[in-house]
C-alpha cells in the first residue's frame, strides 16, 4: 500500500478504488490500518468479501492514527454489512496494539465471522494460512449453494 507509515484514508481509499480496482467480485483483505481502510471502503462500495485482521474502530488515543482520517466520523456498520456478501475477522488474544474489546466491538457491529488466534500478537511478520483456508471455505460453500 502507498503511504504505509501514515496510512491516510485520503490516499488508501483512492488506491483501493483506482489501482486495485476492488469491486463486487473482490475479496479485500486488510490488516490493522488496512482493516479500517477496508471497512471505510465497504461503506460506499460493494465487495464479495471483506477480511479484517486486527481491526479496531477508534484511534486508540494515538495521534498518528487520529490523523489517518478513519476515525473522524461514525462507522456505518449497516452499510458495510449490506455491501459485503460476507465478512471474516481475525484477532489475536495477545495483540499489543489493538485491545480485544476493540476487535470484539467491530465483530459485534458487523456480525462478522470472528476467529481469535492464540499468541499471534499483531500478526507482524506472520504468514496467515488461516486467511487462505477461511476464504477457500467461503468459496467452497458458495459453490455448493
Amino acid at each position: 500500500m502507498p503511504d504505509p507509515n501514515k496510512a491516510r484514508e485520503s490516499i488508501w481509499i483512492p488506491f483501493i478504488q483506482d489501482k486495485l480496482k476492488a469491486d463486487s467480485n473482490t475479496i479485500l483483505v486488510g490488516h490493522s490500518s488496512g482493516a479500517e481502510a477496508g471497512m471505510r471502503y465497504a461503506e460506499e462500495r460493494k465487495l464479495k468479501g471483506l477480511v479484517l485482521v486486527s481491526a479496531c474502530y477508534t484511534d486508540l488515543g494515538v495521534e498518528n492514527e487520529r490523523q489517518a482520517g478513519y476515525y473522524s466520523r461514525p462507522w456505518e456498520w449497516k452499510k458495510i454489512r449490506e455491501n459485503c456478501e460476507w465478512i471474516l475477522q481475525l484477532a489475536s488474544d495477545n495483540d499489543p496494539f489493538i485491545p480485544e474489546k476493540e476487535m470484539l466491538h467491530v465483530a459485534e457491529n458487523l456480525d462478522s465471522e470472528y476467529h481469535c488466534l492464540k499468541g499471534r500478537g499483531h500478526f507482524l511478520g506472520w504468514q496467515l494460512p488461516e486467511v487462505v483456508a477461511l476464504i477457500e471455505d467461503k468459496l467452497k460453500t458458495e459453490e455448493k449453494e
